[in-house]
């Protein structure tokens, strides 16, 4: 097949829309809904993270993708107990697989921003993997394949109109890629840098030059998926998943400081006073990420007020205060920082350092690497000037 109408473009009164090949066929098979132009740029895209973190790592990698940036991406890790717990896995009954670890640490790293998301997996779609898809609100999710019980599984969804696109893994686009803008057409070589070698992190003008296999193995999960955010892009990672991710922004202290928030919101989901919240039955999923969400934030009153905090819990929940929760931020480590570009400031050193950072890979190149270097020196932070732009528009 060469081409394949949509319903719509990026918006509904934008028709006609397909996606087509000049050359060749598509590699993509719809075997379930109809998915949409978005859908599709967020399915392409979200392969090709995952197929990397796949090659990078030689681990099964899954992505989470809204509006053409990734929302998480992870490889398939053991979870720990905790982790199972706020990714609202520690109730399902079957053992999870790699992959289905992957997904659920992509889905569970920012829930509020994966609401609606779409999925995008290295390996075969597994039983397990189905499950946990099932139980959250997706639009779709791309596979190079899916066993029969897996996709019996997701065509449950949406009551039967769940997007399940096959992709074949072997595809290799031609090295020229093009597209429109204003009836002008751009052309440019595709990015196509290879960021698994460990030799891209030799650069390493800090104090600190020791990078553990574990900051290495996080630092290619931030790079990789900074590949294909929209930029200027910033990344926080640990233990094998993106943690934070600030994309899109003009600014990259901006970046910096989106992506940290999102960090210390997924650090502070794992303090007692969260994991232990009084939930009342049948409170749904959305619910208490929505709840969760405000609990943790200034805005607390806004479910802890008499006569609303009775909407979801069995009695009234502490306040999680202000010092606490830095108390309990300061407490993360090991965090790796990846940027797609240089950080022309060591403001950006300062706000990554308060969310744990200790290690960090960015392009180099500022007028003001010195003082961007002398903040990592001032906190033992190691970084590493890779020398690479990872701009994604």
């Amino acid at each position: 097949m060469k081409e394949l109408q949509l319903k719509y473009g990026c918006n509904p009164n934008q028709k006609p829309a397909r996606i087509l090949m000049k050359k060749g066929e598509l590699p993509v098979e719809v075997i379930n809904g109809r998915p949409g132009y978005i859908n599709f740029l967020d399915a392409l895209n979200s392969w090709q993270l995952v197929k990397e973190l796949k090659a990078a790592t030689g681990q099964p990698a899954a992505a989470s993708f809204k509006h053409v940036s990734p929302a998480g991406a992870a490889i398939g890790l053991p979870l720990s107990e905790t982790l199972k717990h706020i990714y609202f896995v520690d109730d399902v009954k079957i053992p999870l697989s790699p992959l289905a670890c992957a997904y659920a640490r992509a889905r569970g790293a920012d829930r509020m921003s994966s609401y609606g998301d779409f999925v995008a997996l290295s390996d075969e779609c597994d039983v397990a993997t189905a499950t946990l898809i099932k139980r959250e609100v997706s639009d779709g999710v791309i596979a190079p394949s899916y066993s029969a019980e897996a996709l019996e599984i997701l065509r449950t969804k949406k009551k039967g109109n769940y997007n399940i696109i096959k992709i074949d893994s072997s595809y290799q686009p031609e090295e020229m890629e093009r597209k429109q803008v204003f009836g002008v057409t751009f052309e440019q070589r595709r990015n196509d840098v290879d960021l698994s070698d460990d030799s891209i992190f030799a650069i390493r003008p800090t104090v600190n030059k020791t990078f553990t296999p574990e900051a290495i193995r996080d630092l290619k999960v931030a790079l990789i998926t900074l590949k294909y955010t929209q930029s200027n892009s910033v990344c926080y990672a640990k233990d094998g998943q993106a943690i934070g991710i600030g994309a899109g922004q003009q600014s990259r202290i901006h970046c910096t400081r989106l992506a940290g928030n999102k960090a210390d919101i997924w650090w502070l989901r794992q303090h007692e006073k969260v994991m232990n919240l009084p939930w009342k039955e049948g409170v749904h999923r959305a619910d208490r990420d929505n709840t969760i969400d405000v609990y943790i934030s200034e805005e607390h009153d806004d479910v802890l007020a008499d006569g609303i905090w009775q909407r979801f819990f069995t009695h009234k929940p502490e306040v999680f205060t202000l010092e606490e929760k830095k108390a309990w931020i300061a407490q993360n480590t090991g965090v790796a920082l990846g940027s797609d570009a240089f950080f022309p400031f060591g403001d950006n050193i300062e706000r990554a350092h308060r969310s744990g950072v200790q290690y960090i890979a960015q392009a180099g190149g500022s007028v003001r690497d010195d003082n961007v270097i002398e903040t990592c020196d001032k906190y033992g932070i190691a970084m590493s000037f890779i020398g690479i732009r990872l701009f994604h528009h």
